[in-house]
C-alpha cells in the first residue's frame, strides 16, 4: 500500500524533474477543456469540475500506486452525477461523494484491489458503450444549436426532444463543433504529443468573438469561472441522507474503483511496470475525500490522460502533481480566457471522448466472444442507457458471476428435505 512516489523519489534527479515538468503541463492543457466539459455535462458548473482536477488530481498522483496515473473527473461519472444532482440536488452529491471516499478507503485497507478484476470483462464493456452512448446524445443539442426548451433526461424522450427540434439547428455553432472535432482527430494523427485538446478548441472558440457568431460560450451560460479554490468544509451529514445515498455511493466507488485499476493496468503495459492496486484504492479514497470537502465533483484515474502523459514522457507521479498545480495556476490567473470556450466546440470534444471510450475498435472482436458473453454486454449496454447504471452494473456482475462458477462446473448445493 505504500505510495510510487516514496519509490520513485528515491533515484530522482533533473532530467527526471524536465520531463515530468513536459508532461505535466502537457497534460494539464489536455485536462483543462475536458474537466470543464465534463463538468458541464454533468449539470454542474464548469468550475468544479476545475476544482476536481485540482484536488484529486494532486491526491491520485501523491497517494496512488502508479507510476504514471493522472485523475480527475472522467466521463463514466457523467451519468451518475447528473442523475444524482436532478434527484438529490448538488449537496447530495457532494455527500455521496464523501461517502465513497471512505468505502474506497475500507477497500484499500482491506486490500480489496485484486477483487475488483472479478468483475467480469463483458460487464465493464457494456456499460462502458452504453455511458459513452449517453454522453454523445447528451451533446448534440449544444453540437447543433438546438434550441429546444425541454430535453428529457430519460434516454427515448432525450432523443424525441431533439429529433423535434431539429429545425432549430444552428448553422454557426455546428460548424465551430465539427471544425474543433476535426482539428482533434488531426492534432491526434500527425501531433499525438502536442496538447491538440486545448489548442483546437481554443482556436474554434476564438473564431466566436472574432466574428460575432450569436454562439453560446462558458461565460454567457454560466458567467464567470471561479479563481480561487474554495475553502474546505464538510458536506451536511445526517442517517437519513446516508441511508438514501448510500446505493449511489457504492456505484461511485465501484466506478472509481474499476476506472482507476484499468488506467493503471494500462499504464503498466505502456511503461511496462507494476502498479499497487491496493495503494491506488487508497488514493481513490482520498481524492475523493479531497474532492467533496471542496465542494467537487467524484474522480478516478484518466486512462486518456494517463496514456497523454505517458506519451509526453512523464517518468513519475511528479507529473501528474505538476498537472493539478498547473491547471491551478491556469484558475488563479487565466480563468476569464477559459470563460470564453464555445459550447459546440466543448460538445465535440466530449463526443469525440465517448466515441475513444466505445473502444470502437474492439467491436468486430465482440462478435467472436462467447455467445453468453456477448448476452451479457448487450445487456448490460441496453440497461444502462434504458434503465440506470445501478441496475446495471448489478444485474450485470450477478449474472457474469453465475456464468463464471457454471463454467467451472461447481457441482450444485446438496440440498435438505425441507420439513416445512
Amino acid at each position: 500500500m505504500k505510495p510510487k512516489i516514496l519509490t520513485t523519489l528515491q533515484a530522482y534527479d533533473l532530467p527526471t524533474f524536465r520531463a515530468d515538468l513536459f508532461a505535466g503541463i502537457t497534460v494539464a492543457m489536455v485536462a483543462l477543456p475536458l474537466s470543464l466539459a465534463i463538468a458541464i455535462a454533468s449539470g454542474a458548473s464548469p468550475g468544479q469540475g476545475l476544482v476536481t482536477a485540482i484536488v484529486a488530481g494532486f491526491l491520485i498522483s501523491l497517494l496512488g500506486g502508479s507510476r504514471v496515473q493522472i485523475g480527475g473527473p472522467t466521463g463514466a461519472f457523467i451519468v451518475v452525477v447528473s442523475g444524482v444532482i436532478a434527484e438529490h440536488g448538488y449537496d447530495g452529491l457532494v455527500l455521496a461523494t464523501f461517502m465513497a471516499g471512505v468505502i474506497l478507503l475500507i477497500g484499500g485497507v482491506l486490500r480489496a484491489g485484486r477483487l475488483m478484476r472479478l468483475v467480469p470483462e463483458p460487464v465493464i464493456n457494456g456499460f462502458t458503450i452504453g455511458i459513452a452512448v449517453i454522453i454523445a446524445t447528451s451533446q448534440v443539442q449544444d453540437l447543433f444549436g438546438l434550441s429546444a426548451t425541454t430535453v428529457p433526461a430519460e434516454f427515448i424522450g432525450k432523443v424525441e426532444a431533439l429529433w423535434s427540434a431539429r429545425h432549430s439547428t444552428d448553422l454557426a455553432a455546428l460548424c465551430i463543433g465539427i471544425a474543433a472535432m476535426f482539428l482533434i482527430v488531426t492534432f491526434r494523427r500527425f501531433a499525438p504529443r502536442w496538447p491538440g485538446l486545448i489548442v483546437a478548441v481554443a482556436i474554434t472558440s476564438a473564431v466566436v468573438p472574432m466574428m460575432t457568431l450569436p454562439v453560446d460560450t462558458i461565460q454567457s451560460r454560466f458567467g464567470d469561472l471561479p479563481n480561487t479554490l474554495p475553502f474546505p468544509t464538510l458536506p451536511e451529514i445526517s442517517i437519513g441522507r446516508m441511508a438514501e445515498l448510500l446505493p449511489t455511493a457504492c456505484v461511485i466507488a465501484f466506478l472509481a474503483g474499476i476506472e482507476s485499476l484499468l488506467s493503471a493496468m494500462v499504464a503498466d503495459r505502456m511503461i511496462g511496470g507494476h502498479h499497487r492496486p491496493n495503494a491506488e484504492l487508497l488514493a481513490q479514497g482520498a481524492a475523493n475525500l479531497g474532492s467533496s470537502l471542496f465542494g467537487g465533483l467524484p474522480a478516478t484515474g484518466a486512462i486518456a490522460r494517463t496514456a497523454t502523459n505517458v506519451r509526453a514522457g512523464g517518468k513519475t507521479p511528479v507529473a501528474g502533481l505538476v498537472h493539478a498545480v498547473t491547471i491551478l495556476v491556469v484558475m488563479l490567473v487565466a480563468a476569464p480566457l477559459a470563460g470564453y470556450l464555445a459550447m459546440p466546440a466543448l460538445a465535440g470534444l466530449l463526443i469525440l471522448t465517448a466515441w475513444n471510450m466505445s473502444e470502437p475498435h474492439r467491436w468486430a472482436g465482440y462478435l467472436n466472444d462467447r455467445r453468453s458473453d456477448q448476452f451479457l454486454l448487450a445487456l448490460t449496454l441496453v440497461l444502462t442507457v434504458l434503465a440506470d447504471l445501478t441496475v446495471a452494473i448489478g444485474v450485470g456482475v450477478a449474472i457474469g458471476l453465475a456464468l463464471r462458477m457454471q463454467r467451472r462446473d461447481i457441482p450444485p448445493s446438496d440440498w435438505d428435505m425441507p420439513s416445512r
